[in-house]
C-alpha cells in the first residue's frame, strides 16, 4: 500500500544547526570530497555532522545503476577519478581528528576493476597519515580479484549491503542481485574480513518471514553485524514507502537478529549502515584486540 506522505512522529529529524555542522560542510568543499550524508539525502545528517562525523563517498557522486530507492545521481559513466582523493580524504580525516572513518563509493561498472583499486589506495593513505583510525569500508557488489584487493588494505569493518528481501530485488538495478549480493559478503567472509556487515532496508512491501530468513542467509553468508531502517523516499523519482515500520517493530526484529547470533545489531527507523558505527565495531567480537593493534 502507498503509506501517503505525513511521516510518523518518530521519523522527524531536528534541523541542520551548529558550528560542528558549518564545519564540516566548509571541511568537505575545501577538500574536494563528497559525503554520502548529502548525495543520498540521510535523514542522521543533522545528528552526524552535529558530532563532526561523516560517511565519505569515494569516486566521484555519479552512480552508474539505478536503484528505484536511491537518489544518488545516475549516468552511464562516473566521475573523473581523482588521484588526489585519497592524500585529500587523509587530511580531512587528520583535520576533523577522527578515530572511526567510513569510507563508501557510488558503483563504478565503467572502470576496469570498478574502483576496487582506489578503494584500497583510499584506506592506505589514510590509515598511513592516521595510524589510529579505524575503518570500516561500505562497498559495491565486488566480486572475486576486485573484493580481493579492497581486503588487502586491511579495512575493520567490511560492509555490503543487500538491501532488501529476495523477492523485492526488483527494486535495484538490474546488474545488481540478492544472490550476487550474498556472495560479495561470502567472499569477504571467506578472505579473512574482521568483521561482516549488511543492511536490510524496511517499509518496501517486504514481509516479516522474509526478513527473518533475510537475517538466515545473511548468517550463512558470514555476516555478524546487522543494521535494520526504515526505507524515507528521497525524492518524488524514487518509489512510494509501502509502510512505516514502528519502533517497537524494529525493537521485535533486533531481538530476532540477536537470536541468530548477529553481535552488533542497529536495529531503528532511521538507523542507516553506517549510523553509529564506530558504536557497533566496539560491539564486535575482537574490537579490543583490534584496537591495540598498531
Amino acid at each position: 500500500m502507498n503509506a501517503g506522505t505525513r511521516k510518523p512522529e518518530w521519523l522527524k529529524v531536528p534541523i541542520p544547526s551548529g558550528d560542528n555542522w558549518r564545519m564540516m560542510t566548509e571541511l568537505i568543499k575545501r577538500h574536494g570530497l563528497h559525503s554520502v550524508c548529502d548525495s543520498a539525502h540521510c535523514p542522521n545528517k543533522a545528528e552526524c555532522w552535529g558530532q563532526a562525523t561523516a560517511t565519505f563517498m569515494i569516486l566521484g557522486e555519479t552512480c552508474t545503476r539505478n536503484c528505484r530507492f536511491c537518489a544518488v545521481a545516475t549516468g552511464r559513466t562516473g566521475d573523473p577519478v581523482r588521484p588526489d582523493e585519497p592524500a585529500e580524504l587523509a587530511a580531512a580525516v587528520a583535520e576533523l581528528g577522527l578515530r572511526y572513518a567510513v569510507i563508501t563509493s557510488v558503483d563504478r561498472d565503467d572502470l576496469p576493476d570498478r574502483g576496487a583499486s582506489h578503494f584500497a589506495a583510499c584506506v592506505a593513505t589514510v590509515r598511513e597519515s592516521n595510524p589510529g583510525v579505524r575503518f570500516e569500508v561500505l562497498t559495491p557488489d565486488f566480486q572475486a580479484g576486485e573484493i580481493d584487493v579492497v581486503l588487502e588494505s586491511k579495512p575493520d569493518v567490511f560492509a555490503h549491503n543487500v538491501e532488501t528481501v529476495e523477492r523485492l530485488e526488483r527494486i535495484r538495478d538490474s546488474r545488481a542481485s540478492y544472490r550476487k549480493s550474498l556472495r560479495t559478503l561470502e567472499l569477504a567472509a571467506s578472505l579473512g574480513a574482521c568483521v561482516v556487515k549488511s543492511s536490510i532496508i524496511l517499509g518496501l512491501g517486504e514481509t516479516e518471514n522474509e526478513v527473518l530468513a533475510t537475517m538466515d542467509d545473511l548468517r550463512a553468508a558470514g555476516c555478524s553485524s546487522l543494521v535494520l531502517g526504515q526505507y524515507l523516499r528521497p525524492t518524488p523519482a524514487q518509489i512510494d514507502v509501502a509502510e512505516y515500520v514502528t519502533p517497537e517493530c524494529f525493537g521485535a526484529y533486533a531481538a530476532a537478529a540477536r537470536a541468530k547470533g548477529f553481535v552488533s545489531i542497529v536495529s531503528a527507523p532511521l538507523a542507516r549502515t553506517s549510523y553509529h558505527a564506530r558504536d557497533g565495531f566496539a560491539l564486535s567480537p575482537g574490537a579490543e584486540t583490534r584496537r591495540q593493534v598498531t
